[in-house]
C-alpha cells in the first residue's frame, strides 16, 4: 500500500512538472508571436524619437494620439473603410459558395470525369498566365471599375478547395446522404439540409481565410479599381503614408522641417497597421472555436 501510494505521489508530481513546463513553452510561444503587434500598438502611441531610443520596450513614451488624428483626419477614411466591409463581406460570401459548389462535387466518388477535373484545378495552383494576360481578361470582360474584378479572377482557392473536399470525403457520414436519397431528397435538397449544417467547422475555416485575403488585398483593387472612391482600407492607408513620405521628403530643405514630417511620417505608419488590423483582430475570436476542428479534418486524411 505504501509503495503504491509513493508511486502515485511521484506520478502526480512528474504530471505537474509537465504541465508547468508546457505552460512555459506556451507563454513563451505566446509571447514570441504577441509581442510584435504589441509593440506596433504601443509604437504607435509613442514619440517616434522614444521608439528609436528603445524607450517602448514595454509601455508607451511620450503618449501621443496624433498619429491617429492624421490618419482618420483624411476625408477618404471612412469610404475605404466602408469599402473594405463591402468587399470582404461580398468576397466571403461568393468565394465560399464557389468553394462548395466545386469541393462538394468532387468529393463524390461517382462523379464522372472526377480525376480529370481534380487534374485542372492543381495545374492552376502551378502556373498562370500572370498579371498582364490577367489585366487583359479582366479589361475585355468589361470589369474594370467593378468591383467583381476583386472577386471572380480567382474565386476558387485551389488549395482551400482540396481541404474541403478532403473534409466532405472523411468527415460527412455517407451512411446520412444515401439515407436522405432513398427518402427521396434531391442531390439539391441533400447538399443543402445534410452537408453544408455538417459542415459548419470547415466552413468557419474558410470564411477566415476568405475574411483575411479580402481585407488586406490592396493590390487587386489598385489594378482593376482606379479611384479614390473605389479604394479599400489598406490602399487608402498606403496612400496617406505615401503622402506623408513625400511631404517629408520635399520638406528636407527646410530648416527643421523634414525632421517633424518624418516623425508625422513614423507615426502614420505605426498607426496604419493598427487601424487596418483591428477590425480582424476583434472578429476573429468570434470564429477561432471552430478553426482549428475544421482545419484539422480536412487537412488530414483518414
Amino acid at each position: 500500500m505504501k509503495a503504491n501510494a509513493k508511486a502515485g505521489k511521484l506520478s502526480g508530481l512528474s504530471e505537474k512538472s509537465s504541465d508547468i513546463i508546457l505552460v512555459l513553452i506556451c507563454a513563451v510561444v505566446l509571447l514570441i508571436v504577441a509581442y510584435p503587434l504589441y509593440y506596433v500598438l504601443i509604437a504607435s502611441v509613442s514619440d517616434p524619437y522614444d521608439v528609436y531610443a528603445g524607450k517602448t520596450f514595454l509601455l508607451p513614451s511620450g503618449f501621443t494620439l496624433d498619429g491617429y488624428k492624421s490618419v482618420f483626419a483624411d476625408p477618404n477614411i471612412l469610404t475605404g473603410l466602408l469599402n473594405s466591409f463591402k468587399y470582404t463581406i461580398v468576397g466571403t460570401v461568393f468565394s465560399v459558395a464557389m468553394l462548395y459548389l466545386s469541393a462538394y462535387p468532387l468529393s463524390v466518388k461517382s462523379l464522372p470525369g472526377r480525376k480529370w477535373l481534380s487534374i485542372f484545378f492543381i495545374i492552376t495552383m502551378y502556373f498562370g498566365g500572370g498579371l498582364v494576360p490577367t489585366y487583359l481578361v479582366v479589361k475585355h470582360t468589361g470589369l474594370i471599375n467593378n468591383m467583381w474584378a476583386l472577386f471572380l479572377p480567382g474565386s476558387v482557392g485551389v488549395g482551400n478547395m482540396i481541404i474541403m473536399r478532403n473534409f466532405f470525403e472523411n468527415s460527412i457520414p455517407k451512411e446520412m446522404i444515401e439515407a436522405a436519397e432513398i427518402d427521396g431528397a434531391s442531390k439539391w435538397t441533400t447538399f443543402i439540409r445534410i452537408v453544408v449544417p455538417l459542415s459548419r467547422s470547415i466552413m468557419a475555416v474558410m470564411v477566415v481565410f476568405s475574411m483575411v485575403a479580402y481585407w488586406n488585398d490592396w493590390f487587386t483593387a489598385m489594378i482593376y479599381l482606379p479611384g479614390t472612391q473605389h479604394a479599400p482600407l489598406p490602399l487608402v492607408l498606403r496612400n496617406i503614408l505615401i503622402k506623408s513620405s513625400a511631404s517629408a521628403s520635399q520638406a528636407s530643405t527646410v530648416s527643421g522641417g523634414y525632421a517633424e514630417l518624418n516623425k508625422m511620417t513614423e507615426m502614420i505608419k505605426f498607426s496604419s497597421i493598427i487601424v487596418a488590423a483591428f477590425p480582424m483582430l476583434v472578429i476573429y475570436p468570434f470564429v477561432q472555436k471552430y478553426f482549428e476542428k475544421g482545419f484539422m479534418a480536412g487537412a488530414v486524411k483518414g
